[in-house]
């Protein structure tokens, strides 16, 4: 304390010497630990031990220095190792001011940091419950836009176009019959875009599983294209949990829609399989790639995005990229899902897929 006075230091200090007393000191705030190695009833090594009991798996809350004429280098360097913030002998005590203000320094700036650390775990829990919420509302969204679609318009168009094929048949100009026929032509095709928009919004085919989806989905992609694509899958029935139908869906159809537009590919390849308790989605091409440029744009919402709507179900996204082209896996963990078909839980029957927009339109 002499050594500390005479550097300027102005401090408050509590002298203890055993177990019971030191103990009884760590309920209070201290700025820096001084021990000697040899202690009535105990070592200072066993005082750092019971410091850092206080902060499992980090270093200790409070800086601990040793101070010891009889230390040995060994055990000097196991007390270091052991989260020591210094040791000095006591014939040199030179040392002991700028040790102290350093060892309360590095103390203080350790606390800040994982203070910083703290508030961006909050701050990245925060923004993922956020981006959660706003990936639910969207599909909420979507699904009742959807709705108001198949009752309101295709409900009016279909009525219209029953109205036209009636005037059509009855008309005797054969004018009319041509303005009808054209009419219902232009009917016709408002109604089939009608169903793609809903199909977009709602994709009612995952109601026959994720299976037949993507069956659809992929066939559907290369009429559209021209570009070979492949389906494969190791089940050809699957009980998923909720919510994870529609991830594995929207990751494939946002997959194929950069394929499209930005990889001028020949090939492409989507693997669906099931092994060890998780669901795995690839969607490969043999494209151009991506190159770090285009992962690093500002407005490249669009791989972010997958990656949040695979943390709503608790899966992540590992894209890959080179000049043999682009490979993106959606990684889903099951929890305790068998195989097979499942009432209610968007098991995949058997059969060949057709277009559920179609189904249900008819129903008019």
């Amino acid at each position: 304390m002499a050594h500390l006075r005479r550097s300027g230091i102005c401090f408050e200090a509590l002298r203890i010497e055993s177990r019971a007393e030191f103990e009884a000191a760590l309920a209070q705030h201290w700025d820096v630990v001084l021990s000697d190695y040899n202690l009535p009833g105990f070592t200072g090594v066993e005082a750092l031990q019971l410091l850092r009991a206080r902060a499992p798996g980090e270093a200790p809350p409070v800086p601990f220095i040793l101070v010891s004429g009889q230390i040995g280098e060994d055990t000097a360097v196991e007390a270091m190792r052991n989260g020591a913030s210094d040791y000095l002998l006591k014939n040199n005590l030179a040392r002991l001011a700028p040790a102290v203000e350093h060892a309360i320094a590095t103390g203080e700036a350790h606390r800040a940091r994982l203070a910083a650390d703290r508030e961006l775990q909050i701050s990245r829990r925060r923004l993922s419950e956020l981006a959660q919420h706003l990936q639910t509302s969207v599909e909420a969204e979507r699904h009742a836009i959807a709705r108001e679609i198949h009752d309101d318009v295709g409900g009016s168009l279909t009525a219209l176009k029953f109205e036209l094929d009636w005037i059509r048949r009855h008309a005797d100009q054969p004018k009319v019959q041509q303005r009808a026929q054209a009419a219902l032509e232009t009917v016709t095709g408002a109604i089939e875009a009608s169903q793609r928009i809903m199909q977009n919004l709602r994709p009612a085919i995952l109601e026959q599983g994720l299976v037949a989806a993507l069956q659809w989905m992929t066939s559907r992609f290369e009429k559209r294209t021209a570009i070979p694509c492949e389906f494969r899958t190791s089940h050809e029935r699957a009980a998923l949990p909720p919510g994870v139908p529609l991830v594995a869906y929207r990751t494939a159809q946002e997959a194929l829609t950069n394929v499209s537009k930005h990889a001028q590919a020949t090939r492409v390849v989507v693997d669906l399989s099931i092994s060890g308790g998780v669901l795995s989605l690839e969607v490969s091409d043999d494209g151009r790639g991506l190159a770090a440029d285009d992962l690093a744009k500002a407005r490249s919402f669009g791989i972010r995005g997958l990656h949040e709507r695979a943390s709503t179900v608790g899966g992540w996204v590992d894209l890959s990229s080179g000049a043999a082209g682009t490979s993106l896996i959606l990684s889903v963990p099951l929890d305790d899902v068998t195989t097979g078909s499942l009432p209610g839980h968007n098991g995949d029957g058997p059969g060949a897929p057709e277009d559920p927009v179609s189904r249900n339109w008819t129903s008019n």
